[in-house]
């Protein structure tokens, strides 16, 4: 832990991490009980915000949440690597540039250099033939030297290609969930930030996507099962949303889309067939041939603006979702 506590200090904050992990229902892992101690500690106000949050929408603290809230406010990595990231995107794009604008004013150089060896030429004799046969020279110097610099920048090109390459799959690891291969929580924030800047105004329908039953699935068949139909759920819901879309795994049995530009009512045919093509899978094991329950989802739909408070129209959708769901599932509800 990074706490100065003293060693009865500690122990005290050890039980009340134990006891809070048996309030939440959770085992004494070594990640649930870091959250636990940060929690009792009362001193990352982030970690205890976002579990407070999710808490109050009626929603259980899973292994998917609670390993979110430990990579991002335990280990503390998000902000910064992402801001590492951010800084490598725009150095690559300052070199590149620099670059270009080289070789740009250099062939500029050598353009007006040729062009004063033919003005210098119909001028006064023997000084002037001097002062040409000099400037012809340094012409033939520089055009070497610019040959060089050329390989030289298509090296550093290669090496940036390369090294973009391997930033994005840096990023992968950051933004996307490793189980479905959709985006997280943490592109979420890093989108909206995005839009907010480019477009206050810019018009956003979001679905929120809920998979019916997955705890029944996973009581009865167990994590590797459930892991694989959620991953499926994905791949298929992941298929309706277009390049401008977002499509963010956003909790445990959650999926959220955001749709830039897409009217609601547009957005709730959307909502239709992802619902549709869920319901028309069909999963069978692999290994022992058993066919596994037809899976269904319960979806709502909604739009707000990026300059509007985004995680406030999400949950009251995902507040829908969660009410049609106890009264029956496999359904959309498009907010009025």
């Amino acid at each position: 832990m990074k706490h100065h506590d003293t060693i009865e200090q500690a122990d005290q904050k050890l039980a009340l991490a134990i006891k809070q992990l048996q309030l939440w229902h959770l085992p004494a892992t070594p990640i649930n009980y870091a959250v636990g101690y940060e929690f009792v500690n009362k001193k990352n106000s982030a970690l205890i915000s976002q579990i407070k949050q999710h808490l109050s929408l009626g929603k259980k603290l899973d292994n998917y949440f609670i390993n979110e809230i430990f990579q991002l406010h335990v280990l503390g990595q998000g902000s910064f690597r992402d801001d590492i990231i951010t800084d490598i995107d725009e150095l690559i794009t300052d070199v590149q540039s620099s670059n270009q604008h080289s070789v740009k004013y250099a062939n500029g150089l050598i353009e007006k250099i040729d062009d004063s060896v033919t003005h210098l030429k119909s001028n006064n004799r023997q000084k002037i033939n001097h002062a040409i046969q000099q400037i012809e020279n340094a012409s033939k110097s520089f055009k070497q030297k610019q040959q060089q610099l050329a390989k030289q920048l298509l090296i550093s090109k290669k090496q940036s290609l390369s090294l973009q390459s391997e930033l994005e799959e840096v990023k992968k690891e950051i933004y996307l969930d490793p189980l479905t291969g959709l985006f997280n929580r943490k592109a979420l924030s890093k989108h909206l930030d995005q839009w907010t800047t480019e477009d206050p105004h810019k018009h956003v329908a979001a679905i929120v996507v809920s998979v019916d039953k997955l705890a029944h699935v996973n009581e009865k068949f167990g994590n590797l099962i459930s892991d694989v139909l959620l991953s499926k759920i994905a791949n298929k819901v992941g298929s309706y949303v277009g390049e401008s879309g977002l499509p963010i795994r956003s909790g445990q049995d959650e999926f959220l889309i955001l749709l830039p530009e897409v009217e609601r009512t547009v957005a709730g045919e959307i909502a239709e067939k992802i619902r549709q093509g869920v319901e028309k899978l069909r999963f069978v094991s692999s290994k022992s041939g058993i066919r596994l329950p037809q899976m269904t989802v319960s979806l709502g739909v909604n739009d707000f603006k990026v300059s509007q408070n985004a995680q406030t129209v999400i949950n009251y959708t995902r507040s829908l979702v969660t009410d049609m769901q106890r009264s029956g599932a496999n359904a959309v509800m498009v907010s009025h």
